[in-house]
């Protein structure tokens, strides 16, 4: 039988809640003793997440984030989702430098950070309705993270 365990979040699109957000995952996900860099890994792929939700999901306007993260054995899948304007094509979205913002003040590298941070990021998106991005981690336990010579 496997172990698992999870929370569930929702918040308010704000600015000031994204810090709350990186750190609440990560304080769940300190359970399974991550190292240093993988808890980080976490904080800065669930900070674009939410990031992503506030800036362009919401845009100009407030709606919930909603998170739910799980642990399943030794791995972490973190769902962020937003009810914000969608995305109308998630592969050119996921490009590196692609961005809506044309203001020019985001760099368009959102989803390439959240990728080379995790192990798997998978987005689902419909315009209108809101877009779901599901990422996963495997936590090795630190015996495992120990490299010898």
């Amino acid at each position: 039988m496997k172990s698992q365990n999870f929370i569930k979040l929702n918040f308010p699109s704000k600015s000031v809640n994204e810090g709350f957000a990186r750190s609440a995952v990560a304080a769940f996900c300190a359970q399974l003793d991550p190292t240093v860099e993988q808890i980080n890994d976490i904080k800065t792929a669930v900070s674009e997440a939410v990031t992503n939700c506030i800036v362009h999901g919401y845009r100009d306007t407030f709606g919930i984030i909603y998170i739910t993260a799980t642990i399943t054995d030794n791995t972490v899948k973190i769902k962020i989702a937003d009810k914000g304007v969608g995305i109308e094509d998630v592969n050119r979205a996921m490009q590196p430098l692609f961005t809506t913002d044309t203001a020019g003040e985001r760099a368009g590298i959102g989803f390439a950070v959240m990728q080379s941070f995790m192990d798997s990021v998978k987005v689902k998106s419909a315009l209108g309705k809101g877009t779901r991005v599901v990422m996963t981690k495997k936590i090795k336990p630190r015996d495992q993270n120990v490299i010898t010579a």
